[in-house]
Order: C-alpha cells, then structure tokens, then sequence
C-alpha cells in the first residue's frame, strides 16, 4: 500500500505552481490592484468579489466564503479529489508524486495512456477508412447519430481480424507488453491476438480526458454484445462514468447527471442536446461513482428500464445512495415504459417530452417509502408496524441532517405515530451556514482566536523577534493548534508567503475547519505586529494566573507546604 505524500513535496509542488496561471486558464481573470478578479465560478453573482493572490497563492471569496490553495481550487472547480489534483499538478509541473516511506504512487503509467490513445486513434481512423467500416456506419446512421456527436465521443471501429492493433502497434517485446497491460490483447495457447475484433469502438476517457478503456459493440452475431476493457493499472470500472468527460467539456456548469445504463443510450442523448447523461460500465452504482458524481454537481437521477429489473436495478441504486445523502444533494428515480431504453425513447418522443420525464423523475423519499408500502398492509396495525421495521434500518443509513429527521418525520406520519424525540440538532437559524454563505464569527475573540486568526491573516507574524514563549503550556482550548501553527510556520518559512501551503498542512483535520472559519472572519482595522505580541502576553498573564490558582489549591489541600509555595510563586514571579 502506498504511504502518505509527503507534506514537504505538497509545500514544494505549491511553490512551482502559480495559482493565478491555473484559475485563468478555467476563469478569465483581470488586474485589481497587486491581486486578480473574477466573478466566483462557485456562487451566482454580477459584481466580481473572487479574488486571486499571486503573492500568497491563495484564492478567496467575498460573497460566499469560498477559498483555498491551488490543489483545493482544482478539487472544488474540477470536481478532483485530493490525490487527483496533487498528480495533476505534479503533471503540470513535471514531477513525480513520492511516498513516505520511499514509496512513490505506483508504476509509471504514463506508457499505458499513450498505448491506449494510440489505439483510440487508430479506431477513429479505420472508421474513416477501413473497407468494412461501411457496416458500422451504416448502424451508427440507423441509431440517428451524426458525424459530429461521433467525433465528439471519439467513436471508432475495430476491423475484423485477430491482430490487425496487433500489426499496427505491437511492433515489438516492449510494445506488445503495453497493449497487454492495457487490456488490449489476449493470450490462448502462446498465441496473441485483439482483445477487440468487428466492433464499434467507445473510448472511456477519465476526468483529465485521457483514454483509461474501451467499450466495443459487435457488428455481427457474436457473444457478448458489449465488451469492455478489464480492470488495468489505470481503468477500474467501479470508478469511471462513461460520457462523463464530454459533458464537462460540453457544458460551462453541470446542474444534474443522468445515470443511464449503456453507451448508445449517453451518445443518443448528446444527440438530442440532453448532453449531461453519464453510464457506468457493466456495473451497478457503486459508492465511487457517487462520490464522483457529487463531486460533480448536488442532482443526480437514475434512469431504469420499468420492469421488474430495472425496478430491483433502482432499489440497489438507492440502497448504495443512502450514505452518500446528506443536505445539499439529492437522488432521483426515473423509470421508462416497458420496452424503451434512453436511446429509443429520445428517438420516439424528442427532447423536450424526454426532460418532462426527467423533471418528475420520483425523489428517492418517495421512491423508498412507495416501494415498502407496496409490501405490506397499509390499512391494518401490524401492516403498518412492519412498514417502520423494514424503513428504520434504510433511515438509519442516512447522515444526520435535516433530511434524515424529515424521513423520520413521514415515516411517523406513515405508521400514525407523533414524533416521540426530541432532536439535538440546532435550529435551522443557528445552523451552520452552507458553503456560499458568509461566515461571521458569533463566538467572542478571546486572545488565543485572536493570536490565531491574525497569524492566519500574516503569516509571517511568527517570525517576529520577542514574542511571548512561555505560554505554550496554558490549559486552554485552542491552545496547542496556536502553537503547532507557529512551529510550523517557524519551521517552514516559505509557507509565510504561500497562505494556500500553509492551509493545506491541516486539508483533513477537524482543526482545518476551525482554521478556516477563523481566516474568514473579519476584523476591525488592527496594527497586527502589536495586536500579535499583546495577544500572547495575555496568554503568557493567564498562564501565571493558571499557575498561581494551581499552587494555591496544592498549599490547602496540604500536599506542599507554605515554604515550598512561597517559593514557586517567587519562580513564577521573579524580581517581585
């Protein structure tokens, strides 16, 4: 198992990237002062209040709070998790990722993605130019998809015949190595031959659009119908969503993702302009999929076939989602007629009456309370007893909110039992705010949120000479979360300039949280050197106090005597 990325190479890697460089390239930036300016791409606004720091690496918003270093402007605007965007920067600059331990991230598969965009490239090519490509694209032209929408999913063809990818790349030992790595070939009696052979070729591009698999349809009689690529170093199906990176490149803002079951059925829809449909790849949801998708955007519907497998297909989907809902995001449940698919179905009725469907898709509450209703007898008592044994365990699989309580709620009303608890959960006025709110402090700034916040603000406040030292023992909250964050800084002196490096060291924590509702807070106008310096006397002047009390209950409770006690306090106390 590969160890942890080093927290010096996350501080190096932040240093080579300009965070300014990476945000313009997604949101056109102008000149304010020192700093850069934008509209917020993660709240709706006309009057630009997003900020861009090239002096401190760091992006924050006014309106709604938002900020971060440049890995957490690609987790939040690419919709990348925390490991993502780090490799993703590593790319752009040009280095590899280590691991503690001497463990970096594994093989270098950069070979294997140019293997298979390679052979990405050869499949669109012979579906151009192969004297049997007529068959696919006859079939393509019957399914009503135009030239373009094909090249926009890069759809391709591979000719019959067993080694025709084999001839055009497998030229040699090192070469046929990587296309059997790649899960492009197969071995059957010391004999290799095209994985892919007479089929319609869909590529599986990842969220930075490299080719990671295949998908291939048979154009003849030949079992089975779909073939995808095996799970490799850089393809596993229970992660990958096919159409999801065409929808990103398709659409400026992702609203909902349609999860649909085949690739024709998402290549059908971008047809008719419905361009946000995603599929997994022969595989039910899986709880990386979701992770992805809410990643991606709070809406996410899934589309079954009405029968009586698509309908258990459904229920599986919601068993996998519970976990995953919590305030912010929502699952639906569209089931077709019997019969159709998506790609028939948009065929049939068009676009608009398809997006009617999906506008009353049913909400997942419904769909789990009409599916348990259906399996007992609502109008008697026990009927009605077992409705809630069955619901209660699904509930609880829900994170506590809002939502989970408003569940609780209906199935109360459902069994006609009142609520019989009462919840621990705050009001909704004193909730926390969501993100996209602005963050006020409501708690009162004692010296140690002071000290804190405003090293937050200037970094470089720690290198200050003569600052207090003596207080680091003081048995007060937030206490050794001030002094790590001054050993740190202290110790790592480029992170008093990169304000992104620096938040990063706590990405994860429940102290991270704290850190940055505290940098959101606002101040009066402050002369920071010496508000700093005074904070921390204070600290220092509690300290004594801390001590003193403790000396005092130690002399009556008799377990020092008045000799000994004196003389601590004059240790405390020197020159007094």
């Amino acid at each position: 198992m590969a160890g942890r990325i080093p927290s010096s190479f996350i501080d190096d890697l932040l240093n080579r990237v300009d965070i300014v460089d990476l945000v313009n390239q997604r949101i056109p930036l102008k000149k304010a002062g020192k700093d850069y300016q934008a509209c917020c791409p993660f709240h709706d606004e006309k009057t630009p209040s997003f900020t861009v720091s090239r002096d401190k690496q760091f992006y924050h918003c006014f309106g709604c709070s938002a900020h971060g270093s440049a890995i957490g402007f690609l987790m939040d605007y690419d919709n990348m998790s925390f490991v993502e965007a780090i490799e993703e920067l590593a790319h752009q600059a040009g280095v590899e990722v280590p691991r503690e331990g001497g463990q970096n991230t594994g093989p270098d598969c950069r070979p294997l993605y140019a293997v298979l965009e390679q052979a990405a490239h050869y499949y669109t090519t012979q579906l151009r130019s192969h004297p049997q490509a007529h068959r696919a694209i006859t079939y393509l032209k019957q399914r009503g998809l135009s030239g373009e929408i094909a090249k926009d999913f890069n759809i391709g063809y591979a000719p019959p015949g067993w080694d025709n990818l084999i001839k055009q790349q497998g030229k040699d030992t090192q070469a046929l190595k990587q296309l059997r790595e790649g899960g492009m070939t197969l071995e059957s009696e010391n004999r290799c031959y095209d994985r892919f052979r007479d089929r319609i070729m869909f590529p599986i591009r990842d969220h930075r659009g490299r080719t990671v698999g295949f998908g291939g349809r048979i154009l003849g009689d030949e079992k089975p119908k779909y073939l995808n690529s095996p799970e490799t170093p850089i393809f596993h199906k229970s992660r990958e969503l096919y159409g999801l990176h065409e929808a990103h490149k398709a659409l400026q803002k992702i609203t909902r993702l349609l999860v649909v079951e085949g690739y024709m059925d998402v290549v059908a829809l971008a047809q008719f302009g419905i361009r946000y449909a995603v599929a997994t790849l022969g595989t039910a949801t899986t709880p990386d999929h979701l992770e992805r998708i809410f990643r991606t955007t709070p809406e996410v519907i899934f589309c079954f076939d009405g029968d009586r497998a698509g309908r258990d297909a459904g229920w599986k989907a919601l068993n996998t989602a519970l976990p995953l809902i919590r305030e912010g995001r929502e699952a639906r449940f569209l089931f077709l007629p019997d019969g159709e698919d998506p790609d028939t179905l948009v065929r049939k009725e068009g676009k608009s009456a398809f997006e009617q469907r999906i506008q009353n898709a049913t909400p997942l509450s419904q769909f789990l309370f009409d599916k348990l209703s259906e399996q007992v007898d609502m109008s008697s008592l026990d009927g009605r007893a077992r409705l809630n044994e069955l619901a209660k365990p699904l509930i609880a699989k829900l994170p506590h909110g809002t939502f989970k309580e408003m569940m609780d709620e209906h199935l109360n009303k459902l069994v006609g039992r009142e609520a019989r608890y009462v919840t621990n959960q705050p009001t909704t006025t004193n909730r926390a705010q969501k993100p996209g709110a602005r963050q006020n402090s409501l708690q009162p700034m004692t010296p140690v949120r002071l000290a804190i916040t405003l090293l937050l603000k200037q970094p470089e406040l720690a290198q200050m000479p003569g600052l207090p030292t003596n207080w680091e023992t003081l048995d007060k909250p937030g206490i050794g979360l001030l002094a790590e964050l001054l050993h740190t800084i202290r110790e790592n002196p480029s992170l008093a300039s990169n304000k992104g490096a620096l938040f990063e060291r706590w990405r994860g924590r429940k102290e991270g949280q704290y850190l940055s509702r505290l940098a959101n807070t606002e101040l009066p106008t402050y002369d920071c050197s010496s508000e700093f310096k005074d904070a921390l006397m204070h600290l220092q002047k509690q300290l004594g106090e801390q001590s003193q009390d403790q000396l005092l209950e130690q002399y009556r409770q008799g377990t020092i005597t008045e000799a000994q006690y004196k003389e601590r306090l004059r240790q405390l106390y020197p020159g007094k």
